[in-house]
C-alpha cells in the first residue's frame, strides 16, 4: 500500500497556522453597536481604575442589554462596591440609577448587571444585603 505523503502537512505547520492567527478588530462607524472587544476592553480599564471586576456573565449582560457605564456611574457603582464590603456582605445588591448590580465582595466581581425593565418583579435572590447609590 503506498501512502502519499505530500499532501499532509506537518505539526509545525499546523500549529503556525492555527495557533499563531492574530484577530482583527473591525472599527465600526459612528453610532453603530459597540463590539465586545471594545466592551470588554472598557470594561476592563475600569475595572484596573477602581478594582472592581466584570465577570463574563456581566460583560455579556452589558452587552447584550446595551447597557454603557459613564465614569461617573462606574465611580458610584465602587462607592457601592466598597460600602457594602465595609458592611461585610458578601453578595451585594447594588441599586445605581435605573440599574442593578449583584457584585460579590469576596471577589470584587461584579456578577450581574441588569436594567430597568429586567427589574419588573423586584425580586433578587442569593444576595445577603443592598446598597442604594
Amino acid at each position: 500500500m503506498n501512502i502519499d505523503r505530500s499532501s499532509f502537512q506537518s505539526i509545525e505547520q499546523l500549529q503556525n497556522q492555527y495557533l499563531n492567527k492574530t484577530r482583527q478588530v473591525q472599527s465600526k462607524d459612528e453610532g453603530a453597536e459597540v463590539s465586545f472587544q471594545s466592551i470588554l476592553e472598557q470594561k476592563t480599564k475600569m475595572s484596573q481604575e477602581t478594582g472592581l471586576k466584570f465577570s463574563k456573565h456581566a460583560a455579556n449582560r452589558l452587552e447584550s442589554r446595551n447597557i454603557s457605564l459613564t465614569d461617573s456611574q462606574m465611580q458610584r457603582l465602587n462607592e457601592g462596591f466598597s460600602k457594602a464590603e465595609m458592611k461585610g456582605i458578601k453578595d451585594s445588591l447594588v441599586l445605581l440609577d435605573d440599574l442593578a448590580f449583584i457584585v460579590n465582595t469576596k471577589s470584587s466581581t461584579v456578577i450581574t448587571a441588569m436594567d430597568q425593565t429586567e427589574t419588573s418583579e423586584n425580586i433578587f435572590t442569593n444576595i445577603d444585603g443592598a446598597v442604594i447609590i
